[in-house]
């Protein structure tokens, strides 16, 4: 079929060329008695062409009026039934269809029955949409519809089911804006008022807290200020508790002639004046005003009451809200800190977000505090709890830590003496206080522990000494984008034991480098624990694109992770929708804080939620560190170091997977595994044949693909190992021998004190490179007692 040819004529052919054509649409839907009709559910506005005002009962010509307007000449029950029908079309995205009785301008008499068809749009988000279709007069009722009677009737009917909708909107409504637009566009069974005002009281004034439909009536107008003994109605409601009902204008001007003038500017025929009290004190007055007259019969009169008993709560509810709002803004400007001046040689960035119930303020801080020594100190923690007791220990504690590090104190000692201080204000009770002492021992009723991280910084060398009280350990990501969690050593959370002791950890931050601390919010947040929690910031860390700024790249080059224990001296040691930091020179820095945040708090995180999935979400803290410099200042080397000690051989299970996650990209998984075994034994073999400690450094350098990993284990022994031949039932005795088998060189060096027992591997090959030294040099070092033997 040829779609370029001239349809065919349907029809009479015998028609005039100027008869040809059809007519207007708007003319055909005239004819037809049918007209257009526009609601926009956003704005709360209906737009009308001719014929559709007509079927309303409005005047014939095509205008834009209110919701309110339009709803109060529907029938009361109508209304309630096509809501339900419009909200299922809209969620189904199907046609709604209903007939509607639509009312005389007093809500009296039915005028006539029309028929609407429309087609929800929803706007984007899904929170609002738009009704477009038509009205078209439907001559006879359908089956079971009422009549054209008067609505008295089914008034009781109507009016129950008027103030469940009013109740259910008024519920929902969280702010007093809301809740006056929700009141101002409900619609009255059989009446409904063209303007409402709300006024409160303040000393001893009248004030307005808010209108809707007087145009020009502002906050400047006299009637939004008086004195509470002025003769107008709503001073009137507040000093008596007792509703005013004006019928007229002449009812308005003989009871009070000197408010009249002031209210005759806005044409109403009648007023309602109404008390809103809550817990039987008078909070305000409602006036509600209609453009035509109302007698206020004693139906008319239930039902303001009701609807005033049921804003009263609302506006309550929404003040309280609205104070807590007001509150936790300023409990959190006040308590969390604003970073500072840029800090020469580093980047931070914080944020600062509260996702719990209540009060959306809790236990979780930040600090940044600067040090007589010119260092910079790096606090983060979480008090137990989330509610007011929370926040005002909070707010304590970081002024104690904040003064505790000013003096000078070193990390140990500023969490020594934090842990005391909770300590004392937890186990007291204040004077004056309510709070009782139970019957077993006289402990406190809500005894609280504070979890927190302390770093002290070295902006010129990147040393941090860090000490940690029961808070989440920090993580490292490398300059080539090698995510490392690195164990620290520590203490209980603050406020349990007051003679706590809090080792020092001491890392190396490396150019480019970035260390995230953080509390357990943004690990637990959308139900993960900490294991799975761990893995998903992992992986938010190692797939964050880098854009290079303060020295750091996500692609190219390689980085290092410091030093973590007092027994080694780093190489040139040198003695704020909803809180965003301001950016402190690094804007890759503040884009990684925002991309984790959103990552575990923002729609996405509802698709990737953990094994606790119904667990309370919690505040959520993040510090961010990064040390900055020049591109050609990176570090070479992917670098790391850990000390395992004595009292703790549960942390070589660690160790193994410290080193697995260093090797995360490696590309021979064998030689993982074998790196893994050795670094096994190495450590295991200086816990159970010396009494120092084991420290092990493993790095990793060269071209992707062709890298060399070196691994040294160093103890304070001076026994040197030798190499044995175990039989088949020895538990011991293999090490060496499973340096020769698996290493690509291996050796025992010396050193002043103790002795240090290395292995390199290469990516790709399992051959030594050449002109290095054969494998097992060094491996047959004489002189060594035999318990020391690998």
């Amino acid at each position: 079929m040829r779609t370029d040819e001239p349809r065919e004529q349907v029809g009479d052919a015998s028609l005039p060329p100027d008869r040809d054509s059809l007519p207007p649409v708007s003319a055909v839907l005239s004819i037809i008695a049918t007209g257009l009709w526009r609601w926009d559910n956003a704005t709360g506005t209906v737009t009308l062409d001719a014929e559709a005002a007509r079927l309303l009962g409005l005047p014939p010509h095509a205008q834009t009026t209110t919701e309110a307007g339009v709803r109060s000449r529907f029938h009361p029950v109508d209304w309630n039934e096509i809501h339900g029908i419009v909200q299922l079309a809209v969620a189904e995205g199907t046609l709604a269809e209903a007939r509607l009785r639509i009312m005389d301008e007093q809500g009296r008499r039915v005028l006539r029955t029309v028929r609407s068809r429309t087609k929800p749009i929803v706007h984007e988000g899904g929170s609002t949409y738009e009704l477009l279709g038509t009205l078209q007069e439907v001559s006879e009722p359908s089956p079971g519809s009422a009549a054209r009677s008067p609505v008295t009737g089914d008034w009781r009917r109507s009016r129950e089911a008027f103030l469940l909708d009013a109740g259910r909107a008024l519920a929902e409504a969280r702010s007093t804006k809301e809740v006056l637009r929700v009141a101002a566009g409900l619609s009255m069974p059989g009446f409904s008022p063209d303007g409402l005002a709300v006024f409160g009281a303040k000393a001893d004034r009248l004030t307005l807290v808010g209108h809707h439909g007087h145009h020009g009536y502002g906050h400047d107008d006299p009637l939004a200020s008086m004195p509470l003994d002025t003769d107008y109605p709503a001073a009137e409601v507040l000093r008596t508790g007792r509703a005013v009902y004006l019928s007229s204008p002449a009812d308005y001007r003989r009871r009070y002639p000197t408010a009249w003038p002031l209210a005759s500017r806005f044409e109403r025929q009648s007023w309602a004046f109404l008390p809103l009290i809550v817990a039987g004190r008078t909070m305000g007055a409602w006036m509600a005003a209609f453009t035509y007259p109302v007698s206020f019969t004693p139906d008319e009169r239930s039902v303001l009451t009701t609807v005033a008993r049921m804003l009263a709560q609302a506006l309550s509810r929404a003040g309280v809200a609205e104070s807590e709002r007001e509150l936790t803004e300023g409990l959190q400007r006040s308590m969390l800190p604003v970073l500072g001046p840029e800090i020469p040689g580093m980047s931070v960035a914080a944020r600062y977000v509260p996702t719990g119930g209540g009060l959306q303020v809790g236990g979780d801080w930040y600090d940044v505090i600067p040090l007589p020594s010119g260092r910079i100190a790096f606090v983060i923690g979480d008090v137990q709890g989330h509610d007011v007791r929370a926040a005002g220990l909070m707010g304590q504690l970081r002024i104690a830590l904040r003064a505790y590090a000013s003096e000078g104190h070193r990390p140990d000692a500023v969490l020594s003496r934090a842990t005391r201080f909770l300590s004392g204000i937890t186990d007291g009770i204040a004077y004056g206080s309510t709070d009782t002492r139970d019957d077993h021992g006289g402990a406190a009723a809500d005894p609280r522990f504070a979890t927190c991280l302390y770093v002290e910084a070295d902006p010129a060398t990147g040393v941090l000494e860090i000490a940690r009280a029961g808070h989440p350990e920090p993580v490292i990501r490398m300059s080539d984008g090698t995510v490392l969690q690195r164990p620290i050593a520590g203490g209980l959370p603050l406020g349990i034991d007051p003679d706590a002791d809090y080792p020092t950890t001491r890392l190396v931050l490396d150019t480019g480098e970035t260390m995230l601390i953080c509390t357990d919010g943004l690990i637990e947040t959308g139900g993960h624990d900490l294991e799975t929690g761990w893995r998903r910031i992992r992986r938010i860390l190692e797939q964050y694109e880098d854009d290079g700024a303060g020295g750091a790249g996500a692609a190219g080059g390689t980085g290092a992770a410091g030093a973590e224990g007092d027994a080694v001296e780093p190489e040139g040691h040198e003695g704020f929708g909803a809180y965003e930091a301001p950016p402190t020179g690094d804007d890759s820095l503040e884009v990684l804080a925002d991309t984790l945040v959103q990552a575990v708090h923002g729609p996405s995180s509802h698709h990737t939620t953990g094994p606790l999935a119904d667990r309370r979400e919690d505040d959520i803290a993040v510090l961010l560190l990064r040390r900055t410099g020049r591109p050609d200042q990176r570090a070479h080397t992917r670098r790391t170091m850990l000390t395992i000690a004595q009292a703790e051989p549960e942390r070589v299970a660690g160790a193994r997977q410290h080193l697995r996650d260093l090797l995360h990209d490696w590309s021979d998984a064998d030689q993982v595994d074998s790196a893994v075994l050795l670094v096994s034994e190495m450590i295991t073999n200086v816990l159970v044949h010396t009494d120092g400690d084991a420290l092990l450094v493993a790095e990793v350098t060269g071209e992707v693909r062709a890298r060399r990993l070196r691994v040294e284990v160093a103890d304070g022994s001076d026994d040197l190992p030798h190499k044995r031949h175990p039989g088949e039932l020895a538990s011991s005795g293999r090490g060496l021998v499973l340096m020769e088998l698996l290493a690509g060189q291996w050796g025992v060096d010396p050193r002043g004190e103790g002795k240090s027992i290395w292995f390199e591997l290469y990516e790709g090959s399992g051959d030594s490179p050449g002109g290095a030294p054969e494998a097992g040099a060094g491996g047959d070092l004489g002189g060594a007692d035999p318990d020391a033997a690998l």
